[in-house]
This record gives structure tokens, sequence and C-alpha cells, in this order.
């Protein structure tokens, strides 16, 4: 009888181990908790676009918001999804970064702040406490925006992944790094008015706000790999775009403890950003890389041929 189970056992061993076989495995870390903002990537994983390309994709999310690029140029994670500021930002400073492909194309961030706050234009910010959620990204994003809309005297504070607490607590007047697609529903949904600057409407050239980003090495050892990721989630956005109803609902499956009332209304103000496909502009990279080092947010020029991937 042992016999007979353990052979029973070594079969469905091998078996698996067949099944397996040409499977590589991906972790991506996500930029934040799940939310609708990845509905292509888990629309990836539940269609089986990875899959038939022979990879298996393992999601992880962050503890930290500033870890997922740390993760990914340290090889802790083979793809994280970042930020085109950040990436400029750690690539300045030497960092070995490869740029992978977009998610979202256009700047969702804002700066976020109560109806009830008084706040109406940029100079309202004078002596305010500004939050800022992504250390070495917001911060600097933030200082990049009072700069250039003149506001002088404020203070910074990292508020992390807590903005709702910090804006309704009073401990910041204002958030830099919230998306107009998704807080200001949370807070509607809680009872709350909010306003908020488009910083690309007020002194911030267009950038890229998702971002698939890799370390250097990983994408020397990797490559064949990521190249199919990358055609796999090219694949995710069209069929996003063609079937949102059908992607969302893909996602729900994957995150079932997702609040769903919330994020139908999220999803749809997140789905006309959505990337067409993964491709990334160097044009825009240089115009955003400029005023990044004209600004003082990165201090030395970024080989944009080197950091961005175009040879796949």
């Amino acid at each position: 009888m042992r016999t007979k189970i353990c052979c029973i056992a070594m079969f469905f061993l091998l078996l698996a181990t067949s099944a397996a076989k040409g499977t590589e495995k991906l972790v991506l870390m996500l930029d934040w908790f799940p939310n609708v903002d990845h509905v292509p990537i888990y629309a990836a994983i539940e269609s089986g676009f990875f899959e038939k390309r022979g990879l298996f994709v393992e999601i992880q999310s962050p503890s930290d918001s500033a870890d997922p690029l740390k993760l990914a140029a340290a090889g802790h994670a083979d793809i994280a999804l970042s930020y085109e500021p950040q990436i400029l930002i750690a690539a300045s400073e030497g960092i070995p970064l490869k740029a992978l492909g977009k998610l979202i194309g256009t700047p969702l961030t804002t700066l976020l702040f109560l109806e009830t706050s008084g706040i109406r234009v940029p100079s309202d910010l004078e002596g305010k406490t500004i939050g800022y959620t992504v250390p070495g990204m917001m911060d600097h994003l933030a200082e990049a925006f009072a700069s250039v809309n003149a506001i002088r005297n404020y203070k910074l504070l990292n508020v992390g992944f807590s903005i709702l607490q910090s804006l309704t607590s009073g401990t910041a007047d204002a958030v830099m790094g919230p998306f107009k697609t998704y807080e200001p529903v949370l807070l509607e949904m809680e009872g709350y008015e909010s306003r908020f600057f488009e910083i690309d409407h007020f002194g911030i050239p267009t950038y890229d706000e998702l971002v698939f980003v890799t370390g250097d090495r990983t994408y020397k050892e990797k490559k064949e790999s990521i190249v199919k990721f990358l055609a796999a989630i090219d694949e995710a956005l069209v069929f996003t775009a063609a079937h949102p109803s059908e992607a969302l609902a893909l996602y729900f499956r994957a995150v079932p403890e997702a609040p769903a009332e919330m994020e139908r209304t999220a999803f749809d103000r997140t789905l006309p950003f959505f990337a067409p496909d993964t491709t990334l502009s160097l044009d825009q990279w240089e115009t955003f890389s400029e005023f990044a080092r004209t600004c003082g947010m990165i201090e030395k020029k970024v080989d944009l041929n080197a950091l961005l991937v175009s040879d796949r």
C-alpha cells in the first residue's frame, strides 16, 4: 500500500515538474496596495497572457511606499512599478536601473486637500503643512511645485500611505501624491469633499505616472522573460481598453477583498489614462529630465539612452 501511495505521489510530482518546465517566475512589486490602477496587470494574469508566454508572475505589495524601486534595483524584486520622476532621481544618483515600459503615461498625481481647507489657489499654501506619500520623489515634486508657484513658506511631512487620515485629522493641510482618479473617490465615500491641483496644470511637465522598472543586472540576466512580460502587458492594455468591464471583473476575481463600489467608480475615472502600449517616449523623458535638473530635483544629467529600454 505504501509503495502504491509513493508511486502515485511520484507521478503527481513528475506531472507538476513537467507542467512547470519552461515556465519562469518573475516577482513584480507594485507601487502601492492592489487597486484599479493595476487592472491590466491582473487581467494579464487571469486571462493567461503571461502563462501562454511561459511566465508565472508573483505580485507583491510594498510595506513602505519607497520600497519598490529600491528592491528592484537590489534584485530583490525582478520588476517594480515606479514613477518616472522617482526613476530619474535614482538614476541621477548612480543607481543602475532600466526603465522598461509604462502602464499609465500621463500624470495622475495631485496636490490634494479638503474642500473645507480654504485652499483655492497655490498661493493659499503659504504657511501650510504639505504632506507627501513617497519619500525620495513626492517630496521633490512638492518642492518643485512650490518653486514654480512661488510658495516660499511651507512645511513638508511624510505621510506615507496615511493620506486620508492626515487630511481629515488636520495633520497635513494638503498632500502631494494622491491620484486624481482614486483618493478623491475614497474621500467621497467617507463623506468628505475634496479639491486638488493637477500638477501638470501648474508648471510641472507631463511624465509617465506608472512605469515598470528593473535593476540593470536583472535585465541582463532575465531580458528574454522581461520582453515577454512587456508583451503580455501590451496585450492586457489592449484588452482592458476594448473590454473594460471584463478586465475589471478579472481584477475583482484576483483581489476579492477590494472595495467593489468605490473601485468601480475609481476605475471609470482611471480607464482613459491607461497607456495604449508600454513604449516609452525618449523625447518626453528628455523634457521632464531637463525640468528636473533645472529645478534641482536631480543634480546630474541622466543618460536616457542607457536608462530606457528600446531594444525589444
